[in-house]
């Protein structure tokens, strides 16, 4: 059994065909911990996608589904969760807020969650 790796996902929509839905439900079938936030009210399974900002503090991954310009409001929130990891989905590599993250020793990786689960790499 994999372990549980408790993720953010950062953008997640009730939109079924949107990649960011597509890889919480990937995370749920997994057996993953994971917390959706997104600006649209909804639910992805049973699971209610968070408005406002979770206060969890044993988050191991941040997983973007959010452009870089996007991202700049978040960059004080995902650092303070102190993540284990943060992955760039495609679309989303942000040069400045890796060389943030590293600083502050969480990994930068630039992959697609849903490859990544996929493969048993997560």
């Amino acid at each position: 059994m994999p372990q549980n790796k408790k993720t953010l996902v950062l953008g997640a929509t009730p939109k079924p065909e949107r990649y960011a839905h597509k890889a919480t439900e990937m995370l749920l079938n997994q057996k993953h911990s994971v917390i959706p936030f997104g600006i649209k009210k909804g639910a992805i399974g049973e699971v209610a996608i968070l408005n406002e900002w979770p206060s969890d503090n044993d988050i191991d991954t941040v997983t973007l589904y959010i452009n870089p310009t996007r991202q700049k409001d978040f960059y004080d929130k995902i650092l303070a969760l102190k993540p284990k990891r943060l992955i760039f989905n495609p679309g989303t590599e942000n040069p400045e807020l890796e060389r943030l993250a590293v600083a502050q020793n969480i990994i930068a990786q630039e992959a697609c969650t849903l490859v990544l689960l996929r493969t048993n790499q997560y």
